[in-house]
């Protein structure tokens, strides 16, 4: 019986700080990450706000493109009576 409450003091004194202790690393560490997602959020919510208007820059875009399509053409076919 005597070793038995010589094995509880020893839990209770060694073991269960050493857990406390382990167990406050890891609470503090996923705080951190907790804190660093929030940031990441918040950021992905400011940049949506930023790309409302993609979808106009992107019909621009392809306009641009096909006008410059065409001038190509025609300079290539010109380049080639010339050169041919």
């Amino acid at each position: 019986m005597t070793l038995w409450w010589i094995g509880n003091a020893v839990v209770l004194v060694v073991i269960l700080p050493v857990v406390i202790w382990l167990l406050n690393r890891v609470l503090a560490a996923v705080e951190r990450i907790r804190r660093a997602s929030e940031r990441i959020l918040d950021g992905g919510v400011a940049l949506i706000g930023e790309l409302d208007g993609v979808p106009e820059a992107l019909a621009e875009t392809d306009t641009t493109i096909t006008a410059v399509t065409t001038g190509a053409v025609r300079y290539a076919g010109s380049v080639a009576k010339l050169l041919g």
